[in-house]
């Protein structure tokens, strides 16, 4: 084990000025991440391109309930953070797939521990919320 390591998660030893204000809460590169993957869709059709590119009609019939327009938004935010490459093939119609960027697939790792730690702990996470209710 090297010198520096002291096995405290990052998280805790990042600099973090108190009281955190709205505009530095908003600034945080960590915020902006969870803001992106935290929303409803992104998590899930990273997770599908990670198993390979897809076409559009494939997406939308892969999720269940989500509209085109919300895949079409959620696609178009993936790319614009470079996490999402769009190709357009020259067929006719033009065929358009979608997949991951290399920075994409770098968000498979944290994404398979955070599916790991909420698989492990689901129970946990369960019994928890029953006791809160039954206190309520």
């Amino acid at each position: 084990m090297s010198d520096g390591h002291t096995d405290v998660p990052a998280v805790l030893t990042a600099e973090l000025p108190l009281p955190v204000t709205t505009s530095e809460h908003e600034a945080c590169p960590v915020t902006d991440v969870l803001r992106r993957v935290g929303d409803k869709w992104s998590v899930l059709v990273v997770v599908l391109l990670g198993r390979g590119p897809r076409r559009f009609g494939q997406l939308n019939r892969d999720i269940e309930d989500i509209s085109q327009r919300m895949l079409t938004r959620t696609l178009r935010a993936l790319e614009r953070d470079d996490l999402v490459t769009r190709t357009v093939h020259p067929t006719l119609p033009p065929t358009v797939e979608y997949g991951l960027t290399d920075l994409g697939r770098t968000l498979l790792v944290p994404l398979s521990a955070l599916t790991d730690w909420a698989i492990a702990h689901r129970g946990d996470i369960e019994e928890g919320r029953a006791r809160y209710d039954a206190r309520q």
